[in-house]
């Protein structure tokens, strides 16, 4: 229950600073542009604090859902829908350069809220950086399909479906959209080939089963009277090969030591910079019915600041292509989460840790900079397309067209809200919660049996 509560409170002050850091973004620039502003307001519907400063209503609202910053001078009002000449004032125009950068200021800061996220969680999490090729595949589970079709630990993925792929985020993403996906690979040998394979249903989307992307094996600390410690395997040492065979995953590993139980394996690891080699005899181990040497990896494999933005925007991009492509629109409709769905995701990974919690923060930034781009008149981009065109035109839109428009496609997504809000529930109620994004995993875990905590003990 305590969990619980500090979830919930974590996520509130998140999720509400991602919220201000967007408004505050509009409201800094347009002071700075000389706009009237009329309210500040943290939440939608009914205010449950209130206080005015200086001609300006701040507001914390019932349902912290969004917010809004008044800016009458801009377009319709967040709360009437009016104009400033609608309600009854006479303001002065704002010209579309202006117009254009209050627009912008909002996604601006969330992405530098991204950015600053993204190195907390590197740095704080001291973490591995990984430089191996991301596609490349760390581990098949001999019983699966991917295995039977020939797919094996180290061959690196180059496309799905005709499409490029570079990451395994976006092979995921990929494979999602599919009921079915022909594979192109690369082995190690540079032998190519191609497999087809079916995806497989799970909970918030589809993927192929028994494949797992590449880790390290990083030895966070190795276990009293074991073979590792007597062998002189030392906390940091990263293993990179047994008897000549380079490991591509932790459970590559695991799997190779459990079949060399009782015989001396030459263990390749890099310690310092240095690349060094180690004789150790795997012994059977009563209680995890295998063969083990007694260590605990590491297992915070984090990417590098700029490349976790750029994951997460590759992510939201890809999936925004595959609304708007016929054979891929259904499923990614499917895989789209409303509030509820964020939240309920939101706690999860709240539930895991602080750094875990940045780690969605810092995506959902990304995200809601992304999607308030879209063309719509009630979000950032709106605007600023009803700029460029009075930039353009020299002429502004007339405001029966703009208060039309705001009008209609603020009940489009009003609509579009409850929809995915009764689906959300439905989902929860039905047992089929969406799981996280397949992007939204940042510490790497073993493909066997995974725990929650940095340390995973060798299984």
């Amino acid at each position: 229950m305590l969990t619980m509560l500090l979830s919930i409170v974590l996520v509130t002050l998140l999720f509400g600073f991602t919220i201000f850091v967007h408004e505050l973004g509009h409201f800094l620039v347009a002071r700075w542009c000389g706009m009237t502003v009329d309210a500040f307001a943290i939440g939608m519907g009914p205010a449950i604090w209130k206080r005015t400063i200086n001609g300006v209503e701040y507001k914390l609202c019932a349902f912290p859902i969004g917010g809004y910053v008044a800016l009458p001078q801009m377009g319709p009002s967040e709360e009437t829908g009016k104009t400033a000449e609608q309600d009854g004032r006479n303001l002065p125009p704002i010209k579309p350069i202006p117009k254009i950068l209050v627009s912008l200021a909002g996604v601006t800061f969330n992405m530098i809220f991204a950015v600053v996220l993204a190195y907390v969680i590197f740095w704080q999490s001291k973490a591995i950086a990984p430089e191996y090729e991301n596609s490349a595949v760390g581990y098949v589970e001999t019983d699966s399909a991917a295995y039977a079709a020939g797919i094996r630990i180290g061959d690196v993925i180059t496309a799905v479906n005709g499409e490029s792929i570079g990451t395994w985020e976006k092979f995921i993403v990929v494979t999602a959209l599919r009921d079915e996906v022909t594979l192109d690979l690369r082995r190690p040998d540079g032998e190519t080939y191609a497999v087809t394979l079916p995806t497989e249903r799970v909970p918030g989307g589809r993927l192929i089963t028994g494949l797992y992307p590449m880790n390290y094996c990083i030895v966070l600390d190795t276990f009293p009277e074991s073979p590792a410690r007597a062998a002189g395997l030392r906390p940091g040492d990263r293993i990179v090969g047994l008897d000549g065979i380079s490991l591509f995953s932790r459970d590559h590993m695991i799997d190779l030591i459990n079949a060399s139980q009782g015989r001396a394996v030459i263990m390749t690891i890099e310690r310092e910079g240095e690349r060094l080699e180690l004789e150790i005899t795997p012994v059977y181990n009563e209680e995890h019915r295998r063969a083990m040497i007694g260590i605990s990896f590491r297992t915070d494999e984090v990417k590098k600041p700029w490349d976790q933005i750029h994951s997460h925007a590759t992510l939201i991009f890809r999936i925004l292509k595959a609304l708007v492509t016929p054979a891929e629109s259904k499923a990614a409709a499917e895989a789209i989460g409303g509030p509820v769905a964020i939240i309920d995701i939101f706690l999860k990974f709240a539930a895991l840790g602080f750094l875990q919690a940045l780690w969605f923060t810092c995506l959902l930034n990304v995200n809601l900079a992304v999607m308030n781009l879209l063309p719509l008149p009630v979000l950032d981009g709106g605007h600023i397309m009803f700029s460029l065109w009075e930039l353009i035109t020299r002429r502004p839109v007339p405001h029966k067209v703009v208060a039309f428009l705001w009008k209609v496609s603020a009940v489009l997504l009003l609509g579009l809200f409850l929809l995915l809000t009764y689906r959300d529930f439905a989902r929860i109620f039905a047992g089929r919660q969406s799981a996280p994004a397949p992007e939204a995993v940042p510490f790497e875990e073993p493909a066997g049996e995974p725990e929650s905590a940095p340390a995973t003990a060798e299984p």
